[in-house]
């Protein structure tokens, strides 16, 4: 189960990664119109929302966590902010969950 999470971790930087390039590439390296995209339609909406719910929820279980057990958070938040719920989930769950 932790080579899961840790091939969820390596997915978790490229593929987001990879569609952020792809945009770039595809608007001369402007992030003009990025943000309008996340929600220029419904779907496009729902699904920014979920994540970003998801992925608020998550930063405030893990400041809780810091609070009640002392945990170090710090590399879950640096990578919530810089690549995202999809790498910061399964890093955690990566060092935290007892594979026994």
């Amino acid at each position: 189960m932790k080579k899961i999470f840790l091939i969820l971790c390596i997915l978790g930087v490229i593929l987001p990664y990879y569609n952020l390039i792809q945009f770039l590439l595809n608007n001369n390296w402007s992030m003009n119109g990025f943000f309008d995209s996340l929600f220029s339609t419904y779907p496009n909406a729902m699904i920014s929302a979920d994540i970003g719910i998801a992925a608020s929820s998550f930063l405030l279980y893990l400041i809780y966590k810091k609070k009640t057990k002392g945990i170090k958070i710090y590399k879950y938040v640096v990578s919530l902010f810089l690549v995202g719920f999809s790498l910061s989930l399964p890093l955690y769950l990566y060092d935290h969950l007892d594979f026994n």
